[in-house]
C-alpha cells in the first residue's frame, strides 16, 4: 500500500463530502450568493480533479498487483466526482423559482446526495478490502522474507558441514600417510633385526669351531 495514495485519498474524501455539503446549501440560495457559491464549489473541484490526477500517476507507478486493485478504486472516485459536476450543473441550470428549489432540495438533491453517500459507503468498504490486500501482500512478502532467511541458514549449515567432512577426509588422509611411514619403518626394523640373527648365529658357530679346535690340539699334545 502506498502512504502517498492514501494521503491523496484521505484528502479527496474530505473534499468530496464538504462539496456535497455546500451543493446542498447552494441549491437553497440565489442570486449572488448562489454564484459565489457555485464558484467555490468550482474552485473545490478544480482540486477535487487535481487530486484524481495525482492518484492516477501514484498508482501507476506501483507493482501490477497493487496498481490493479488501486486503478479499480479510482474509478470509483473518479464517477463520484462526476456525479459532482452532475449536481453542480442542474443547481447552476437557469434561474429556479423558490418551489422548484424546495422540488430540487426535496427530490433531486435527496436522491442525489443519497447516491453520493451510497458511493461513499462503497469506497470505504473498497477501502477496507484494500487495505486488507495490502496486509496480506506484506504478510506473504514477511513469510518470504522469513523462507529466504532459514533457506541462507540451511546452506551455511550445509556448507560448514562440508568442511567438517573436508577436514575429516584431509585428517583421513594424513592418518594413512603416517600409518604408511610406520609400516615402513617397521618393516626396516624387522629386516634389521633378521640380518642381526644371521650374524649372531655366525659368530657363535665361529666361536664353537675356534674352542672346538684349541680343545683339539690340548687333547692331541
Amino acid at each position: 500500500m502506498s502512504e502517498v495514495f492514501e494521503g491523496y485519498e484521505r484528502q479527496y474524501c474530505e473534499l468530496s463530502a464538504n462539496l456535497s455539503k455546500k451543493c446542498t446549501a447552494a441549491a437553497a440560495l440565489g442570486g449572488e450568493q448562489k454564484k459565489q457559491k457555485l464558484s467555490d464549489i468550482r474552485a473545490g473541484l478544480d482540486d477535487a480533479e487535481a487530486l484524481i490526477r495525482k492518484m492516477d500517476l501514484e498508482a501507476r507507478s506501483l507493482q501490477p498487483t497493487v496498481k490493479a486493485v488501486l486503478l479499480a478504486k479510482l474509478r470509483e472516485y473518479k464517477s463520484d466526482l462526476n456525479n459532482l459536476k452532475s449536481e453542480i450543473k442542474r443547481i447552476a441550470s437557469g434561474n429556479l423559482n423558490p418551489t422548484a428549489r424546495d422540488e430540487l432540495l426535496e427530490s433531486g438533491m435527496a436522491d442525489a446526495l443519497t447516491a453520493s453517500s451510497d458511493q461513499r459507503s462503497r469506497l470505504m468498504m473498497t477501502t477496507e478490502q484494500l487495505n486488507q490486500s495490502g496486509d496480506r501482500i506484506k504478510d506473504s512478502r514477511r513469510t518470504m522474507l522469513e523462507t529466504e532467511e532459514l533457506g541462507v541458514s540451511i546452506l551455511h549449515d550445509l556448507h560448514s558441514q562440508r568442511q567438517a567432512l573436508l577436514h575429516a577426509n584431509n585428517t583421513l588422509h594424513g592418518v594413512d600417510d603416517n600409518i604408511g611411514k610406520s609400516k615402513r619403518i617397521l618393516t626396516a626394523m624387522s629386516r634389521r633385526m633378521s640380518r642381526n640373527k644371521w650374524i649372531v648365529g655366525i659368530i657363535i658357530a665361529v666361536l664353537i669351531l675356534a674352542i672346538g679346535l684349541v680343545l683339539y690340539f690340548k687333547l692331541a699334545k
